[in-house]
């Protein structure tokens, strides 16, 4: 199973991006999808998180803000991410948990490779 992410890059302070992230592989079927970032010198923080019933959590930090979205049928996790500001220059990675895969037996956990996101003038 792999993850590719997109559509990361320079905005400037309240600008929008939008973060794609497609799971490819033998997949049945992903409980959670989700989005975690982490800035230089800092851990990795959830950023938000959406199941496949649709249900989203989101860090106090983008909520109004952020809105993440979901493609079960393609297995993809969307971030729209509107009024940047600087604090939310980080790279975020793309996560899928509670992965069922026609392979092999129990769920799994995968990450993406990351997609840089900076907000500057």
């Amino acid at each position: 199973v792999q993850l590719q992410a997109s559509g990361g890059g320079l905005a400037q302070p309240g600008g929008s991006l939008k973060l794609s992230c497609a799971a490819s592989g033998r997949i049945v079927s992903i409980n959670s999808m989700g989005w975690y970032r982490q800035a230089p010198g800092k851990e990795r923080e959830l950023v938000a998180t959406i199941t496949s019933g649709g249900s989203t959590n989101y860090a106090d930090s983008v909520k109004g803000r952020f809105t993440i979205s979901r493609d079960n049928a393609k297995n993809a996790v969307f971030l729209q991410m509107n009024s940047l500001n600087a604090e939310d220059t980080a790279v975020y990675y793309c996560n899928a948990d509670g992965v069922k895969r026609v392979d092999v037996w129990g769920t799994y956990s995968y990450w993406g490779q990351g997609t840089q996101v900076t907000v500057s003038s």
